[in-house]
């Protein structure tokens, strides 16, 4: 039951947090955009966990993919199915379909280091959590 509160915490809170940067950085957002920042959040969230052993590097590379993955999938579906056009790179050079590019993919990378710093955090919390749980029960 932690884990299952542990992931509903974590995709909330990137939901929240996209939110707060696309308001800082445009001045508006769109809920499709709480949907992926929630999504990303978790997905990092999970791929950190498994690649805790692994260098920082990969890890925010790791990151920077998943990222731009979903933004790709939630533009196909928002911009391109939906024609609610959140969003539109196309001016931006190297675009893909308008949805995506390499500019916003090396955003998504910087974004990615404090992600991780949020995982690992939400991580420890909710070990913590765990263990006293367990602890409790034992005594």
């Amino acid at each position: 039951m932690v884990r299952k509160t542990e992931y509903l915490c974590v995709f909330l809170s990137g939901g929240i947090i996209y939110n707060l940067i696309e308001l800082a950085w445009r001045g508006y957002s769109h809920w499709s955009m709480t949907v992926a920042g929630g999504i990303c959040l978790l997905l990092i969230h999970m791929i950190n966990q498994k690649l805790h052993d692994k260098s920082l590097l990969l890890r925010y590379l790791t990151g920077c993919v998943i990222i731009t993955v979903v933004e790709f999938v939630a533009g196909i579906i928002v911009n391109v199915v939906f024609k609610l056009y959140v969003w539109d790179y196309s001016a931006i050079p190297g675009n893909i379909m308008g949805q995506i590019c390499p500019l916003f993919s090396f955003f998504w990378f910087l974004i990615t280091i404090p992600a991780c710093l949020v995982s690992d955090a939400s991580r420890r919390f909710f070990n913590f959590l765990i263990n006293r749980e367990e602890n409790a029960a034992d005594g």
